[in-house]
């Protein structure tokens, strides 16, 4: 069966289940692992965003929605060129890929018969049930079942780990769960959705100023700061752990103009384990669990998380 990806976190799904091979076209993001990007056909391309500030990526993007035009290109006789079986794509976000609709256009246009899977994840156990489907639609099922069973024993490994943890500190007269804000976005702020605070609750953390299983909206630091976090994390779509560093300390000086000046603050890889609705979520859950409780879950390697303040 031969494979296309449009999205990125479809493309790690497609790694994961040995099916690279079988993988014949991508988009210009899919990065991970970096062979994706090099070795496949590219057919859809984006603006690079790489040397704009996050100011500057949130106004152009707005600028480029209200004025009605597609932050992605389809190469789309590039696409039909590539004959493939099973094309992968989304609908939950116009920012992060390009709408399956425009995908089915293109192909009844240029009268490509491939079968089209939406993928529209909005809780992690959405993210893991889709790796199902995907295995399913792609004859895989068995590597799909194992691939989420040794996930969901991943989670369960912390779930067993933060619970002994929160025993033990009931036992001293600890708090208990700590709340925890993350950060998805800076310039403006906005707060954490879809998956994301299943993350934090899976890390053993109580998620605030949050919106489980629906997209992030904008809100402001005075809202956040009001939500009584015991830590932030910052975890800005699009943005490894060097951009997240530095977007971190701009949110810990925001949050000391509104008095929080004695709450930690955290950056994370965001892209590559935290905004991706695919298998590396679970790393993501290990390192929120070892920032909440680094006592009883062993520290991500270099390059995860980064306390800032």
């Amino acid at each position: 069966m031969r494979l296309v990806s449009l999205l990125p976190s479809a493309t790690e799904i497609v790694y994961a289940l040995g099916l690279g091979d079988d993988l014949a076209g991508v988009t210009f993001e899919c990065d991970e692992p970096p062979a994706a990007r090099t070795d496949k056909a590219i057919v859809v391309g984006g603006r690079d965003t790489s040397g704009m500030t996050p100011g500057d990526i949130d106004r152009y993007v707005r600028a480029q929605l209200a004025a009605g035009q597609d932050l992605y290109t389809l190469h789309a006789r590039a696409l039909a060129g590539l004959a493939p079986d099973l094309i992968l794509t989304q609908d939950l976000c116009r920012v992060c890929a390009l709408p399956s609709g425009h995908v089915n256009d293109a192909l009844t246009y240029l009268g490509c018969q491939a079968d089209v899977l939406t993928l529209d994840p909005h809780s992690l156990d959405d993210v893991l049930n889709s790796i199902l489907v995907v295995g399913q639609r792609a004859g895989v099922a068995d590597r799909a079942e194992r691939l989420v069973g040794e996930l969901r024993a991943r989670l369960a490994r912390v779930a067993a780990s933060v619970a002994g943890a929160n025993e033990a500190g009931a036992n001293e007269g600890g708090r208990g769960r700590p709340k925890v804000a993350m950060v998805e976005w800076v310039d403006p702020p906005f707060s954490a959705g879809h998956w994301v605070p299943d993350l934090v609750t899976a890390a053993g953390g109580e998620p605030v100023a949050s919106r489980p299983g629906t997209q992030s909206v904008q809100t402001s630091w005075a809202d956040i700061a009001a939500a009584g976090a015991d830590l932030v994390v910052v975890a800005p779509c699009g943005f490894h752990l060097a951009g997240a560093v530095e977007q971190a300390r701009l949110v810990a000086e925001a949050l000391a103009a509104e008095g929080l000046a004695d709450v930690p603050v955290w950056a994370i890889d965001a892209n590559g384990i935290v905004v991706r609705p695919g298998p590396r979520l679970v790393n993501g859950v290990e390192a929120l669990a070892a920032i909440l409780y680094p006592q009883a879950v062993p520290a991500p390697p270099p390059g995860v998380i980064q306390q800032v303040r």
